[in-house]
């Protein structure tokens, strides 16, 4: 049985723990405000808000219900459109109906509770933020202008927060209803115990935030056994030891974005994180998961590449660890056995001289998988190359680690003619082939300009024109 709170109310189901939370709040609670849109996770019409407990704190997210297992709402509070609205309009929804952001209003469910999310996360109350909570909501028809205005004007308010508790703050300026503060002790008494992973079947499923497999398999899945390790408490977390990172498998992106680790060590972290996907995505999708998708763009593959980072196997039984770049064995080809999990991420984080960057190319900067993706990490001792890591996505049939760019860049000082060799041997090391994300030809000219890229960034004494002609 599955305890969760839906909107002021406490549900406890026996449905299928793989039916999506989309299919459950709209077919067995009735609640159509959410709508069904593309079912991938791209329209965000399906977005709900998701409030659970985090080091004492009540802390709420945005998720797309169609992607999302209702065994993950477990001991959680999950609110749709319905569950924000007050007597007449909410601030929210009064600003988009004074801005006319809507017209056909089929997505604008989505856009009010993304936005009633910014006014509830206790994050930085900019309107950069209102304008990134809705990243992930797409609308055909009304245009984005009226809606930022509508987030300009939501943004104004909550500049007076000064301080105060982003959930009073919201409940006294009617922008969500009173019922959100007695949440916080509804959830503790619901006293959830989320199981470690002692006990994962190693005959089931394994499924995470389910970003992927819900895309592949929404109508099969549901019915399938599956092992829950989104909420398991021993995959969760992100460590420093020493010099070294340790992440739990089910960490994710937003995670990641939060973690004050990788923010010392990653001074361009919050740009790479935007390369990502959207907010909604981010908030659901796990490390483990973009490994073990096999894709050959997975732009956190790319990412980790590049820092050469091992993964801890499991099966229950016994541990393994083995390279990140070892474990694709060819097109969606893994050295996992049956029955084995990915259960922790490690790698060396880079020191205060070495350089690190990545790099996305996409048809459109939200919500795009990548034509070509690349990252880069070099560890310097003044001016010279000490080690290397340099990955590329989109050109070969798996996330590559490009085994001989980064040795040959051991020993080396960075100059364009030392970028243009490295190019050079780049085009002799890749595989792409032609696909509706673009030609062989297109995807090599791409990686060639990312190469550039990375030296044009990480290195700001280069000159940009010899460094692009070389």
């Amino acid at each position: 049985m599955l305890q969760f709170i839906l909107n002021q109310k406490e549900v406890t189901t026996d449905h299928l723990p793989g039916i999506t939370l989309l299919d459950f709040i709209r077919y067995h609670k009735q609640l159509t405000g959410t709508k069904i849109g593309c079912r991938e996770g791209d329209c965000g019409a399906c977005t709900v808000l998701v409030g659970e407990m985090v080091n004492d704190k009540l802390v709420y997210y945005s998720a797309t219900s169609c992607l999302m297992p209702i065994a993950n709402a477990k001991g959680k509070h999950i609110v749709t459109i319905e569950g924000v609205n007050v007597e007449g309009l909410n601030a929210v929804q009064q600003a988009f109906a004074n801005e006319g952001a809507t017209q056909c209003g089929f997505c604008t469910p989505g856009f009010i509770v993304s936005l009633a999310g910014f006014c509830i996360n206790e994050n930085d109350p900019s309107y950069s933020n209102a304008i990134d909570a809705m990243n992930g909501n797409i609308c055909r028809c009304t245009g984005y202008k009226s809606i930022e205005r509508a987030a300009a004007f939501i943004n104004e308010i909550m500049q007076k927060r000064n301080g105060i508790n982003a959930i009073q703050f919201a409940v006294e300026n009617n922008m969500v209803p009173a019922y959100f503060l007695g949440i916080k002790d509804r959830l503790l008494n619901l006293q959830v115990n989320i199981a470690g992973t002692s006990g994962i079947k190693k005959d089931a499923k394994f499924l995470a935030g389910g970003t992927d497999i819900y895309v592949q398999q929404h109508d099969t899945i549901a019915a399938e056994e599956i092992e829950f390790l989104y909420d398991k408490k021993s995959l969760k977390g992100i460590f420093k030891e020493g010099n070294n990172c340790i992440m739990g498998a089910s960490v994710t992106v937003a995670d990641i974005a939060g973690s004050s680790i990788f923010r010392d060590h990653f001074p361009g972290l919050k740009a790479y994180i935007k390369l990502v996907s959207s907010t909604q995505i981010r908030n659901m999708a796990t490390v483990a998961g973009n490994f073990t998708n096999a894709s050959p763009i997975g732009d956190l593959t790319i990412f980790f590449l590049a820092l050469k980072a091992s993964v801890i196997l499991n099966n229950g039984n016994a541990q393994r660890q083995l390279k990140l770049a070892d474990f694709y064995k060819g097109y969606k080809l893994l050295d996992k056995l049956p029955g084995e999990f990915i259960e922790r991420i490690l790698f060396e984080l880079p020191g205060n001289h070495d350089l690190f960057n990545f790099e996305k190319v996409c048809k459109r900067t939200h919500l795009d998988i990548a034509s070509v993706n690349a990252a880069i990490n070099l560890k310097m001792q003044d001016d010279v190359i000490v080690d290397a890591g340099l990955s590329a996505g989109g050109v070969g049939p798996v996330p590559m680690y490009l085994e001989k760019c980064s040795s040959f860049l051991a020993g080396k000082q960075v100059s364009a003619s030392l970028i243009s060799e490295l190019v050079v041997l780049a085009m002799e090391e890749i595989k792409p082939i032609s696909d509706t994300r673009g030609t062989e030809a297109y995807k090599r000219l791409l990686l060639s300009q990312l190469i550039k890229a990375h030296f044009i960034k990480l290195f700001p004494e280069l000159k940009p024109g010899e460094v692009i002609h070389a």
